[in-house]
């Protein structure tokens, strides 16, 4: 069973930087490109970012381009985002994705190709 815990969320003015984990168990962590989504209240999932499990390439959503960066640690099995200039609209549950071995890197960007979601952290950005 794959189980993925995010931590890392918090409150935060704008221009700050935040930096999210996500602790990975139950798979063969370096078997499986990873991602993150994020959801603001009466809105849909919408993609963030995506890390291949082989080459480590990365992959982002325009609107958080040359801000957010995504990485991984195969031995610690944990992907991990950090989040800099922040704005008050990326205020929004974060959340955790695994996809699944077969995934190519033009549906990273659909939540329903996503195999496993964590919890969610929430990240509030103040004006």
């Amino acid at each position: 069973q794959v189980v993925l815990v995010e931590s890392g969320g918090g409150l935060v003015q704008a221009g700050g930087s935040l930096r999210l984990s996500c602790a990975a168990s139950g798979f063969r962590f370096g078997g499986l490109a990873m991602g993150w989504f994020r959801q603001a209240p009466g809105k849909e999932r919408e993609f963030v970012a995506a890390i291949s499990w082989s080459t480590s390439r990365t992959y982002y959503a325009d609107s958080v381009k040359g801000r957010f960066t995504i990485s991984r640690d195969n031995a610690k099995g944990t992907v991990y985002l950090q989040m800099n200039s922040l704005k008050p609209e990326d205020t929004a549950g974060y959340y955790c994705a695994a996809y699944p071995n077969t995934i190519i890197s033009a549906d990273y960007d659909d939540p329903n190709s996503v195999i496993a979601w964590g919890q969610g952290t929430q990240v509030t950005v103040s004006s």
